[in-house]
C-alpha cells in the first residue's frame, strides 16, 4: 500500500437536476473550482446508466462485468476525484437500486440524474496523485507522487 498524508480543504455541498449527466457536471465543478484531489459524497437518484458490477473472470487482466438500467432509481454512492492528463476524473462506486433489484458498483455510461442528486465534495489538499494507465490492468490507477504535503509512504516502511 502506498499512502500520502493530507488536509480536507473547501466542502461544496452540490445539487444535480433531472437529465444532468453525472460524471460530465461533477468532473466539470471541480475543474471549474481547480480541485484536483477530492473526496465525493453522492445520494439521490439515477434515471439510466451502465454499471461496472465486476470482472467476467476473477483470473487475468480484468474485462469489464456490465450491467445497464434505463428505469429511475434511487442511488448512494461515493467516490474520489484526482486527474488525469484530461482533467479532475471522478471513480464513482454505489449501489442502485428499485424495489427489491440492487446493483452495486461503478456507474458508467452515461449515468443520467432522476429527479435530484444531492452532494458533498470534500477537496483534499497537500495530495499528489494522477490517474494513470496501468498497461498491465489496461485502465487507469491512482498513482502516487513524491512532492504532496507529507511524504510518500509504504506500508511496508511501517
Amino acid at each position: 500500500m502506498d499512502f500520502q498524508v493530507g488536509s480536507i480543504g473547501r466542502a461544496i455541498v452540490l445539487r444535480l437536476y433531472e437529465g444532468e449527466e453525472l460524471y460530465q457536471q461533477i468532473e466539470a465543478l471541480a475543474a471549474s473550482e481547480n480541485i484536483t484531489s477530492a473526496l465525493v459524497l453522492l445520494v439521490g437518484g439515477l434515471r439510466s446508466g451502465k454499471v461496472v458490477v465486476g470482472p467476467k473472470s476473477p483470473v487475468g487482466r480484468p474485462e469489464p462485468m456490465y450491467l445497464q438500467f434505463d428505469d429511475a432509481r434511487e442511488f448512494v454512492g461515493w467516490g474520489t476525484i484526482f486527474p488525469d492528463k484530461d482533467g479532475p476524473k471522478m471513480h464513482l462506486h454505489g449501489s442502485i437500486g428499485r424495489g427489491k433489484e440492487v446493483i452495486t458498483g461503478c456507474p458508467r455510461g452515461g449515468a443520467r440524474v432522476f429527479c435530484v442528486m444531492e452532494g458533498v465534495m470534500l477537496e483534499l489538499t497537500g495530495i499528489n496523485a494522477v490517474r494513470q494507465l496501468d498497461q498491465e490492468m489496461g485502465f487507469a490507477l491512482l498513482k502516487l507522487l513524491a512532492g504532496g504535503s507529507g511524504p510518500l509512504g509504504r506500508q511496508s516502511d511501517l
